[in-house]
Parts: C-alpha cells; sequence; structure tokens
C-alpha cells in the first residue's frame, strides 16, 4: 500500500476500541500493520452486535465495528504462553520496529518480550503502551474503561442536567481522544524523532491522562482559581443560551449561536429580534432566556427548522441519528464513508480516515481478516521455512 506512512512496520498486540483505531488509522495511511492475535482470545469487539451481513464467501457476520477497526492489517496468531511464540517475536521485531500493546503494564516484560528485551536486538524500537492509568503511579495497574477515565479527569462531573448527574457518551473520549489519538501523535513524534537521531523509545499513553487533558477548559479554571465547573453552570455545558432544544416532534436542534453576529441571525430567523436584548448574565436571566428559547424551537417540528436554518449562517444544526449523518451531504461530499472489499470480495460500507492527505489519499484494501489469515506468509518472510513453521504449528506457538 502507498501512502504518507509507507515503509513503516509495526506490530500490534492491541484489542477492543483505542489500540486498534490507532492502527487502523496508520495502516490506512500507508504503515504495514500486523495484528499479533491470541488464537484461543478472541477479541470480544467480533462478537459485539450489531453483526454485518457476513463475508463474501457466506461466512457468518461479524462485529461491524471490529471489521472497520481492523482493516488494511494482516493478522498472525501466536500463543505467547508457548516458548517458541516468543521466538518469533524476537525474530519479527528485526522488520517490525513499532510495537503498540495494550496490556496491563508489565505482562510482556514478564513474557520475555517487554520493551527492555527487545530493545537489546533493535536498538531503533519504538514501543507504544496504551494503559488505563498509564506505567507509573499508584494506579498503574487498576482496570478502567472509559467512563473510568472520565470520572477521575474530572470530565464526567459537569455533565448531563442539575439533579439528574453525569451523562454516558458512547462516543468513549477517554479511550479515543486519550488512547487512539494520543498513540497516533505520540508515535509518529517518535518516529520523527529516530529519524533525526536514529535512536527509538518507549511512549507511554495513559487513557486518564488523555482525558484530563481533554479536560483543559475546567482544569485550567480549576488551577487557577479554585472553580470546579458543575452540570449547567458554563457557557459550553448548557449553562448558557448553547445547549440542545425539543422540538415540536421530539428531535432535538444544537443551538451554538455564542458569538454576537450568530446570536443576531438565530433572533432574526426565529421572528423574535427582542431576544437579542433580552439580559443573561445572571443565573435566573440566563434561565428566562433560555425558557424563551425552548418555547419558540417547540412550536414546530425539525423539518421545519431544518429550513429555516437552511442558508443562515448562525451555527444552528439538527441533532441527527448516526443513519442520518452517514447521508449527510456534507459527508458525502468529504468521502467519509467508504466501500472497502473483504478477502473474499464482499464490500463493506465504513467510515473514512478523518485526516486528508493531497498527495497522499489513504487507501481502503482490504477489511479485517480472521485470526492467523497471514500466518505462513509473515513467517516465511521472516525466514522461516515450511518445516520450522510446521514445528512452531507442532509445538502450539501458531495455528
Amino acid at each position: 500500500m502507498s501512502g504518507a506512512l509507507s515503509g513503516l512496520k509495526i506490530l500490534d498486540f492491541t484489542a477492543l476500541y483505542p489500540g486498534p483505531l490507532a492502527t487502523q488509522w496508520l495502516a490506512d495511511n500507508g504503515a504495514d500493520v500486523l495484528r499479533v492475535e491470541a488464537p484461543d482470545r478472541p477479541d470480544l469487539l467480533r462478537w459485539m452486535p450489531p453483526l454485518d451481513a457476513g463475508d463474501g464467501a457466506g461466512g457468518e457476520g461479524k462485529g461491524a465495528a471490529w471489521r472497520a477497526v481492523n482493516r488494511n492489517k494482516r493478522s498472525i496468531a501466536l500463543n505467547l504462553k508457548a516458548p517458541a511464540a516468543r521466538e518469533v517475536v524476537r525474530r519479527l521485531v528485526a522488520q517490525y520496529d513499532i510495537v503498540v500493546e495494550q496490556f496491563r503494564p508489565g505482562v510482556l516484560d514478564r513474557l520475555g518480550v517487554g520493551f527492555a528485551a527487545l530493545q537489546q536486538l533493535q536498538p531503533g524500537l519504538i514501543w507504544c503502551a496504551i494503559s488505563s492509568y498509564g506505567q507509573t503511579g499508584p494506579w498503574r495497574d487498576r482496570p478502567g474503561h472509559d467512563i473510568d477515565f472520565l470520572a477521575t479527569a474530572g470530565v464526567a462531573h459537569h455533565t448531563g442536567r442539575p439533579g439528574h448527574g453525569p451523562t454516558p457518551n458512547a462516543a468513549l473520549q477517554g479511550d479515543f481522544g486519550g488512547g487512539t489519538f494520543g498513540a497516533v501523535a505520540g508515535i509518529l513524534a517518535a518516529v520523527v524523532h529516530r529519524q533525526r537521531t536514529g535512536e527509538g523509545q518507549f511512549v507511554d499513553v495513559s487513557m486518564a491522562d488523555g482525558a484530563l487533558w481533554m479536560n483543559l477548559l475546567s482544569v485550567s479554571a480549576a488551577l487557577a482559581a479554585g472553580h470546579d465547573a458543575g452540570p449547567a453552570t458554563e457557557p459550553l455545558n448548557g449553562g448558557g443560551v448553547y445547549d440542545y432544544y425539543a422540538t415540536a416532534d421530539g428531535r432535538y436542534l444544537a443551538m451554538g449561536a455564542l458569538e454576537p453576529k450568530f446570536w443576531s441571525l438565530f433572533c432574526a430567523a426565529v421572528g423574535a429580534p427582542e431576544l437579542e436584548l433580552e439580559p443573561a448574565s445572571a443565573p435566573a436571566e440566563i434561565a428566562a432566556l433560555k425558557a424563551k428559547v425552548a418555547a419558540i424551537l417547540a412550536q414546530h417540528p425539525l423539518a421545519h427548522w431544518q429550513a429555516v436554518f437552511a442558508d443562515i449562517d448562525c451555527c444552528v444544526e439538527p441533532v441527527l441519528t448516526a443513519t442520518e449523518a452517514v447521508r449527510h451531504p456534507q459527508f458525502a461530499a468529504r468521502g467519509m464513508i467508504v466501500t472497502v472489499p473483504d478477502e473474499h470480495g464482499g464490500l463493506h460500507r465504513q467510515v473514512a480516515s478523518p485526516v486528508q492527505f493531497s498527495a497522499t489519499p489513504a487507501v481502503y484494501a482490504r477489511t479485517a481478516v480472521e485470526t492467523g489469515h497471514d500466518t505462513d506468509a509473515v513467517l516465511a518472510a521472516a525466514g522461516f521455512d515450511a518445516p520450522a513453521i510446521a514445528a512452531l504449528r507442532d509445538a502450539g506457538a501458531i495455528s
């Protein structure tokens, strides 16, 4: 595959979402990504509903997200509990000199294939470890999920509505913002450093750290003034007119008219220019203004307001379902939904890479493949002959 990252060769030990999405982005843009999968522990995302219609050969459906986040990658099935499989890893790292893993800290070290051991074989090794709370600190071994990272980083405290508590968000800010893009940025920064110095390094990505960093607006207020945001207390979390408002048919509009010019256009569009002069500094004044906005927008269904705001640039947009979003003409024009073949010729619609390059566009060559699909080919390329591959299979190191 051609692409901006052609020449990068990555061993991917990750599963579920954050790590696989990071290596998907790298693979979409030309990196050679080899998934190292345990033959007896399938990725749970593979069976997470909804399942798709199956591959082009009539095979059973797989988790649609699994098939998407693991596209453009090859797969080797290695049982790392077997000493011979660990020897395979040592051999592969001579070629695949970037490792991405998502184990708890120290797991691969205990197996003898951690960063310290492999760096002795490959001094330029870049090792990216994605974990819940990082490789150091009292919580280094603590498990967690996105909801925990957002809670620990203070994000959840200012979500939701007063009296109702925080609201879970399936967009997984901590996992994706902290884990996925933290890993992508860290790996590419380490690659630049290696190109300049020849040195590899360990990249420690904590999803909780990433969540804290993304909460910069609120954390900065806490550090500078001891101010803790709560639900609907700030201009950007429902404490002002910037909010979601119900329409007559139970749908919602996102009202982002923060700046005076946008607010003026909004007031004129809804036929209430007097709102532009409403005081809105004290909490009671803000609440009164929001109630008037809500009453106006509740008079008509979403389609009416979509027509009203279609040609008015005031940052008011409909809240779309995912099905509606993928049909949006803007995403269509940007090519954000692509059709990707599987290894049997079946076709699957998936979300494209979110970064577009003028000279090296992303390539969508193949969806996720079954565990071990490329084992023999990868081993042969690494110098294992047929008897050696058979011996590895007999020893339970590969499948």
